[in-house]
């Protein structure tokens, strides 16, 4: 037979067990898996460039790109000749964005030669712009 200390204890401890879970359940909650994002060069859309001499300057590009953290991701392109920034693009890359998509390696600062170039897969958020996932690949001449 159980005293009213008893009861009053395990009531106390019923009730602080049941608080422990709704706490647990409560900060899990909102909590899913965590978004995944990747960007790779897409292939080139001909068959006669090769993955030696692909990209060259002058070819266009466009990229793979999946995304959990969006549904309205975009690229932005940035291409560097000794450490000068030669070429710039952003395009999005989801139904109803403007423009194709595909990024032309060439620009008024870049007029010839190979170049370095960094694409990033981004979202934007009430805080700016939020980078995803990126991808580099060199440009020959």
């Amino acid at each position: 037979m159980f005293t009213g200390i008893t009861r009053r204890a395990m009531g106390a401890a019923v009730l602080a067990s049941v608080v422990a879970l709704a706490v647990a359940a409560s900060a899990s909650a909102g909590k899913g898996t965590t978004p995944t994002s990747t960007i790779s060069l897409a292939s080139p859309a001909t068959a006669a460039a090769t993955t030696a001499s692909w990209p060259k300057y002058g070819d266009t590009v466009r990229f793979n790109v999946s995304t959990t953290a969006t549904s309205s991701p975009f690229v932005n392109l940035n291409c560097y000749q000794g450490g000068t920034l030669v070429a710039v693009g952003w395009a999005g890359y989801f139904d109803g964005a403007l423009g194709t998509g595909d990024f032309g390696l060439y620009s008024p600062m870049w007029t010839a030669g190979a170049a370095t170039c960094t694409a990033s897969l981004e979202m934007h958020t009430s805080k700016g712009w939020k980078e995803l996932a990126t991808t580099s690949f060199d440009v020959t001449a």
